[in-house]
């Protein structure tokens, strides 16, 4: 675990003392919007799209994105947060970040983004879809380095432990944090887990890898939104098995899994029924 890149230690700047280091999580969300923010010019500018609409694309997907994924968390955890003696911290802290909330919250600002600048929506829907998966692989590595979103307790040869954690991997954790899952056959403190975020970073990067190849398809590049609605949605529902997320839908689905069906469904349906009344808005 690598939760600090470089310290720096203790900073005097006009006066003014503070803490300066760059933390693995923070340079990994960088990371990813930079590296979408590269492809995403590079296929604008083929297109002869000016070089600005797409640094407001990624700019406004990013403030989108972090208040999406902080609203649906404390959605997800508003008991905790009125009970918590500091729920102002649960609130303005950089932890709880959830993908799905992130997801919306960037669409809706980006579909405002678009429209401004009276563009198509699908279009541009179908050239970044390629680019969540790239953005949602490389901040999975950053939700690795520092320990967070890890999965269920494992004793399988690659299952990993992490003893500073964002909650720590312990025994203790698992049965104050997440009751729901069964801890009692382990007899150590410190439990190994699925690296889950290892797991979605390698299949989000593949599949990223074959929709990117497929963008100019002339079967697929009308669709590729809706498949990435299918593929993050089954990737999701999967993987929430080996998540810790509690199961209290019928005890057997997250409120993840719920919504990752809802995008199969729709990602299914709009591929099978392409919106193509107007094909001039989407070529």
């Amino acid at each position: 675990m690598y939760p600090i890149i470089i310290d720096f230690g203790e900073v005097s700047i006009f006066g003014f003392e503070f803490h300066l280091a760059i933390y693995s999580f923070g340079l990994m969300l960088v990371l990813a919007f930079y590296a979408c923010y590269f492809f995403l010019n590079y296929d604008l500018k083929q297109l002869g799209y000016d070089e600005k609409l797409s640094s407001d694309i990624i700019f406004w997907a990013a403030v989108g994105g972090v208040l999406g994924a902080k609203i649906y968390y404390l959605l997800e955890n508003l008991d905790k947060v009125i009970n918590s003696y500091d729920p102002l911290s649960m609130i303005f802290s950089g932890a709880g970040l959830v993908f799905l909330g992130g997801l919306a919250g960037a669409v809706i600002f980006v579909s405002f983004i678009l429209k401004k600048n009276q563009v198509p929506w699908l279009k541009f829907a179908n050239i970044i879809a390629p680019l969540i998966f790239l953005g949602y692989a490389i901040g999975r590595i950053g939700c690795f380095l520092v320990g967070d979103d890890y999965g269920i307790p494992s004793s399988l040869p690659w299952a990993m432990s992490f003893p500073e954690g964002i909650p720590p991997t312990t025994m203790n954790t698992f049965i104050n944090y997440y009751p729901w899952i069964d801890v009692s056959k382990y007899t150590t403190e410190i439990l190994t887990v699925h690296p889950t975020q290892i797991y979605e970073a390698i299949v989000c990067f593949l599949f990223f890898v074959v929709l990117w190849y497929y963008r100019h398809s002339s079967v697929l590049k009308h669709k590729l939104f809706f498949i990435y609605l299918v593929m993050a949605g089954l990737e999701r529902f999967l993987i929430e098995f080996l998540r810790t997320n509690e199961k209290y839908f019928l005890e057997i689905f997250s409120g993840a899994q719920l919504i990752s069906i809802i995008l199969i469904i729709i990602g299914t349906y709009f591929i099978k029924n392409p919106l193509r009344d107007n094909p001039s808005e989407f070529v």
